[in-house]
């Protein structure tokens, strides 16, 4: 009977204990960009930091991740028929699929250039996707994570542009399109917009010109948030965000990109850090 009681005691405790939290994430590394070659070796540097949040080495060094979040544009360009997807890339598909049937929750957050998946991420890999942005505590440290198209207040064109990209209908006239010649016109216009706007993101303005930024700062004059974590500005960033007089300030942290700067962000022990190569 005393040992009985032991094991049920220690089971009560062990319940008890919170989960130590070690979340790692990466975003707009637009694979198939800007050729097949150069894509390929930021490819396989991904998937080694990938690998690495799942068995706790390199940046990882505390130990295997708890979750790992993919924030948006992973892929230059995402389109799902129904019985084709894009090719390229399955190196990188074939090593989400490994870590999330290890056990490790794998979060695929949607960008403005892989926002056409209609399930396939989800049967095939098994991540959990996620289209507008969450908020998660990580053992007290209370997060936004998204990929940050859209939000804030400029960029209106783009947000007209992406409800014709939303459009249930249009999506489904555009699957009539055949594969050679939708996922052509696609890349040919993704690589027509970095042209004219890539220079934007290797320019910081200052945070008050940052429509990210302002984003993050009136939405913690409605709910506290501490750290808002995003992609699509393709810039490590850092910024403290004040609050209102009653509430501490929070962080909008940029993740950056894998295409110039390699960044990712690390949450462990309810602290945020942004890591650099």
């Amino acid at each position: 009977m005393e040992g009985h009681c032991s094991r049920n005691s220690t089971s009560y405790f062990n319940n008890r204990i919170p989960q130590l939290h070690r979340v790692h994430l990466a975003s707009d590394l637009h694979l198939g960009a800007p050729n097949a070659s150069e894509s390929r070796t930021r490819e396989l540097r991904f998937i080694e930091w990938l690998e690495n949040a799942a068995e706790g080495k390199g940046r990882a060094k505390a130990g295997p991740a708890t979750e790992i979040h993919l924030v948006g544009d992973v892929f230059d360009f995402w389109f799902e028929y129904k019985r084709a997807v894009p090719k390229g890339g399955v190196r990188l598909l074939g090593a989400i699929a490994r870590i999330v049937d290890s056990g490790i929750p794998v979060h695929y957050h949607v960008g403005n250039h892989d926002l056409w998946t209609f399930g396939y991420f989800e049967d095939e890999l098994g991540v959990t996707l996620h289209r507008e942005p969450i908020v998660r505590d990580y053992n007290g440290v209370r997060c936004m994570i998204g990929h940050g198209d859209g939000i804030g207040p400029g960029d209106a064109g783009y947000k007209r542009l992406k409800g014709v990209f939303t459009n249930p209908a249009l999506q489904w006239a555009y699957r009539w399109v055949h594969p050679d010649i939708g996922i052509a016109l696609a890349e040919y216009l993704s690589r027509n917009s970095r042209a004219r706007k890539g220079h934007l993101d290797r320019l910081a303005g200052d945070r008050e010109e940052e429509w990210i930024w302002q984003f993050c700062r009136e939405h913690l004059s409605r709910e506290h948030i501490d750290c808002f974590i995003f992609g699509h500005r393709h810039l490590p960033l850092d910024f403290e965000v004040p609050g209102p007089e009653v509430s501490k300030p929070g962080r909008y942290i940029n993740l950056g990109d894998w295409i110039q700067h390699f960044t990712s962000v690390r949450i462990e022990s309810g602290a945020v850090h942004l890591d650099r190569p």
